[in-house]
């Protein structure tokens, strides 16, 4: 048998040195927290040395209500005037409060919690598994392992592992199925047919920044709806090709020991309970989805528009969606529970609610920092004026909008290796490239998109991402001698292809001005 190992053996290639030296460097990094009590402090002391140095820009713009032209300066404002220290003491409270992420993160966790707690996304998982085709079971994984990134605790935990079952059988090497998995679970975690509360967090982060150019900028959570979806089936192709056509020749036959077959096989099929929770899931949501047809589709339904009935656009539907959310998933993970019997009681499903509210503690005490850090940076200016000159440096360089966008991505993908949160790196870049691109006409669904595309590959080859040693973990039960250097020579493939082709298809998309979502 040839050991997915044996290119790694032995003395260390440059690419195990490089690694090496990632994670030295990565390990010196601190906690977002941290990192945002840093900036938090740099801002104050640069908006104290700007404002002394009288920093300003003036602006000609149109008055929307006059429809004149008129001249306007924006100076930089002190965080350390006596103005400003009054904002510092008295917003604290206020910053936090107003920022919407939190409220949008908890409703939607409240009913993924229930899903996740009742076991209705690891039976999805898993069926979907079970039911897949031989030929078209490398397709049926990459996409439902880009899909399970609603839940990605789910995607990363049975997903990948139940790949590496799949695959061993029918006779194919589990170390493929294992690799497919994190490429797809991990390198596309940005995009999904759905939306999920990661969403909910970028856009408002997105919408926060363009405020600072133009105070009517309001995007929704469907707004890189169909880039979302276009790339997602792409990336399937993508990761399908990658692991049969490189990935699997390469590792070549498989022979299992006992041990690795008896720990890969267990618990892969349903229970007859876990059937027929799945059946009450499922009528659970065609209960959903015939509530809101009727709330929806005939004239003057209560969630159109009141004054022109529109449904897609600014509606209560929209405005709402992720009321939508929650309550789907809240109500197919209750059915599930009672089905399967891991939710008997109201209070077993009150219970989900509260673990999954109580697991959100971290993130909702970084998003506290982040909305200090968000409301300090608007208030200063140094954003808007950041983005101001430097939109006046490109512009009369001409370099154009698509090539910034581009190198936009390449950023993005290399603090990636060493900042792997997706919410940490939007809070710095979007007060700055947002108003920048803006100012360059480039409408921030499309920067948002682009910071989805950089965000997500390097995922899959970062030692720094949380479920990596997972993943060695997984990838030690096939074989023994497989550890860092493993995964790397086996995730290179799909990194290099998804970055390169998916930035060609954002550049494409971009260049044929088609619609990013809703």
């Amino acid at each position: 048998m040839k050991s997915a190992a044996e290119p790694v053996r032995g003395k260390k290639t440059t690419m195990q040195k490089m690694l090496d030296t990632v994670e030295r460097v990565g390990n010196m990094v601190p906690h977002p927290v941290v990192i945002f009590l840093i900036l938090i402090a740099i801002v104050i002391v640069l908006s104290a040395v700007l404002g002394l140095a009288g920093t300003s820009v003036t602006l000609e713009m149109i008055n929307p209500d006059t429809n004149k032209l008129e001249t306007t300066t924006t100076a930089i404002r002190s965080l350390l005037t006596v103005e400003g220290i009054r904002f510092l003491y008295s917003s604290l409270i206020p910053n936090f409060m107003s920022f919407t992420a939190v409220g949008l993160m908890i409703g939607a966790m409240i009913g993924a919690g229930v899903a996740e707690e009742s076991g209705l996304v690891k039976a999805l998982i898993r069926k979907l598994v079970l039911v897949s085709p031989a030929g078209g079971l490398t397709y049926i994984l990459a996409f439902v392992g880009i899909v399970s990134s609603i839940a990605a605790d789910a995607g990363y935990l049975v997903l990948i592992p139940l790949a590496g079952v799949a695959y061993m059988s029918v006779g194919r090497h589990p170390l493929a199925g294992l690799a497919l998995g994190f490429a797809a679970v991990a390198g596309a975690f940005t995009v999904n047919m759905l939306i999920k509360p990661l969403d909910a967090v970028l856009v408002e982060f997105t919408n926060d920044a363009g405020r600072l150019v133009d105070p009517n900028t309001n995007i929704g959570l469907a707004s890189n709806l169909w880039f979302s979806i276009a790339s997602v089936l792409f990336l399937t192709v993508i990761i399908a090709f990658i692991t049969d056509r490189v990935i699997s020749p390469r590792l070549g036959a498989y022979t299992p020991d006992g041990k690795a077959a008896d720990a890969g096989t267990q618990g892969a099929e349903l229970t007859p309970e876990e059937s027929r929770g799945l059946r009450y899931a499922l009528y659970g949501l065609m209960g959903v989805a015939a509530v809101f047809l009727l709330l929806t589709v005939p004239a003057g339904a209560p969630l159109r528009n009141p004054t022109t009935g529109e449904l897609i656009g600014n509606s209560p539907f929209m405005n709402g969606l992720i009321g939508l959310i929650m309550i789907t998933f809240l109500t197919t993970g209750w059915a599930y529970g009672v089905g399967a019997g891991t939710l008997k009681t109201l209070s077993d499903v009150i219970r989900a609610m509260e673990k999954a509210v109580t697991s959100l503690g971290p993130t909702i005490f970084l998003l506290f920092v982040l909305s200090q850090f968000v409301a300090y940076f608007t208030y200063t200016n140094i954003g808007t004026i950041m983005a101001l000159k430097l939109s006046d440096v490109l512009q009369s360089a001409n370099i154009g909008a698509l090539p910034l966008l581009l190198g936009f991505i390449v950023v993005v993908a290399l603090i990636d290796l060493l900042l792997t949160g997706a919410i940490a790196k939007w809070a710095i870049f979007a007060p700055v490239f947002v108003p920048l691109l803006m100012k360059l006409g480039v409408e921030p669904e499309a920067v948002l998109a682009a910071y989805r595309v950089g965000d997500s590959p390097m995922n899959a080859i970062t030692p720094l991402n949380a479920y990596f040693a997972v993943v060695v973990g997984f990838a030690q039960k096939y074989d023994k001698s497989a550890g860092v250097g493993t995964l790397v020579a086996l995730m290179l493939p799909y990194v290099v292809s998804m970055f390169v082709l998916w930035i060609a298809l954002f550049a494409v998309w971009k260049t044929l001005g088609l619609p990013w979502g809703l």
